[in-house]
């Protein structure tokens, strides 16, 4: 998405794309938000609280460390270990694994960060008490609402799975954006908050792969 063919980010296309996300957001923020949450709530099905469970951010921390480091094993009983950084490293770059965990790990240490310094309170509040607003670094995970950390984490993974086995890109995409749709119809983020994890995701995949082709190419 801001990638260019080169393997470069391209600046025009970061600044579009933060210009039309910044419009979106705000646009959700003070206009379809609300009515576009209600109509989603209809769609509550228990599918979406299993995809929650499974494609959460620390799942796919987790699982891409398992994998990863599998293959580091794999590697060292090949090849003799020297147990250092540096060869930890050289071995594991080459994994696809590494390359899916450093952007989910991108996208969900960054969120973290904006999820505290935005502070937007979760929907549940406007379904209890019609409340809605932002209160700004504050801990509580219940004002922790943008971005969408599910969002963030899918689609830094499967955006980037997408990239590395380009066949399956039209799915990878289409699960993305599903599980981001989930995330609504389960009435725990508003609309405006899976698009900014969404995009954001796609940012942290499109740097973390530019990165690791240019540290491959040296």
């Amino acid at each position: 998405m801001f990638l260019t063919k080169k393997n470069k980010l391209g600046l025009y296309r970061i600044l579009m794309g933060a210009i039309i996300t910044v419009v979106l957001i705000l646009m959700g923020v003070f206009w379809f938000d609300i009515p576009v949450f209600n109509f989603l709530r209809h769609f509550d099905y228990k599918i979406w609280a299993v995809l929650g469970t499974i494609f959460s951010a620390k799942n796919w921390l987790v699982v891409s460390l398992i994998v990863l480091m599998v293959f580091y094993i794999k590697k060292s009983i090949q090849t003799k270990p020297k147990f250092s950084f540096k060869d930890f490293y050289n071995k594991i770059k080459s994994s696809y694994a590494f390359w899916i965990f450093s952007s989910v790990f991108l996208a969900t240490s960054t969120g973290a960060v904006l999820k505290f310094v935005i502070g937007r309170a979760r929907p549940i509040f406007y379904e209890a008490i019609g409340m809605t607003g932002f209160f700004p670094f504050t801990g509580d995970m219940a004002f922790h609402s943008m971005p969408s950390g599910h969002a963030l984490a899918s689609f830094a993974g499967l955006v980037m799975i997408g990239m590395l086995a380009p066949r399956a890109k039209w799915f990878t995409w289409s699960f993305a954006i599903l599980i981001a749709f989930s995330r609504v119809c389960a009435g725990v983020h508003w609309p405006s908050d899976v698009i900014f994890g969404a995009v954001w995701g796609v940012m942290c995949a499109d740097i973390v792969h530019a990165w690791m082709v240019r540290r491959l190419n040296k």
